[in-house]
């Protein structure tokens, strides 16, 4: 058989093939990954829910919900009841004044609205830093801990009047943990006993130097 020739239309053709073999392969190695992938992300957070809320028997992903902001974004809300009864909740929120951008957070609340743990989900801050986070806060030293508080009408760092202590030289990443808490709150104190919610919503965070 002879060979083609090594012109531009068969160079073309030959790419062309290639491009379309190999974009089979990935959609097939998508296909197979994407379901591991989503069972993967839902056990995490299903596990992130169990360790910031109260004890619950129900279905928080199912009975999940979003409420809007203020600012016109939305924060979920996944309800923790025990025999039907509400006991608490996970509020998934964020921040996007950390000093690295972008701070997403589980915060757990009892019926008081009193915090009962969070988890940081994601974050870029400086390691060593402002990725203290993930522990600093529930730290039962000096007034780190937001553990067992009621956020009322916010949380801040000492710098700017409140009594949370700052990661030392985070300052900055300090104000955005809390600022998503605080907002995590708000959304939370709609929450009636039937783990519904109201439209009325507040934020609350702040910038400085880290």
């Amino acid at each position: 058989m002879e060979k083609l020739k090594s012109t531009l239309p068969n160079m073309l053709l030959s790419l062309t093939i290639t491009c379309v073999v190999a974009g089979a392969i990935l959609a097939s190695v998508n296909d197979m990954t994407a379901g591991s992938i989503a069972a993967s992300k839902a056990a995490a957070l299903e596990s992130a829910i169990k360790e910031v809320t109260p004890e619950f028997n129900n279905k928080p992903v199912e009975e999940a919900y979003l409420s809007a902001t203020s600012t016109g974004d939305s924060l979920r809300i996944y309800p923790a009841k025990m025999d039907g009864e509400l006991v608490g909740a996970a509020v998934e929120s964020f921040s996007n004044n950390g000093f690295s951008g972008e701070i997403r957070v589980i915060v757990g609340f009892d019926t008081e609205g009193k915090i009962k743990n969070y988890s940081v989900l994601q974050h870029a801050e400086t390691p060593g830093l402002g990725s203290k986070m993930q522990e600093w806060f529930r730290t039962d030293k000096n007034r780190q801990s937001i553990i067992g508080r009621s956020v009322g009408d916010g949380l801040k760092v000492s710098k700017d009047g409140g009594d949370v202590d700052a990661i030392t030289a985070a300052t900055i990443s300090s104000r955005a943990f809390l600022d998503a808490v605080n907002r995590a709150y708000s959304a939370f104190a709609q929450v009636d006993a039937a783990g519904g919610a109201t439209s009325s919503h507040q934020t609350e965070g702040g910038n400085s130097d880290e």
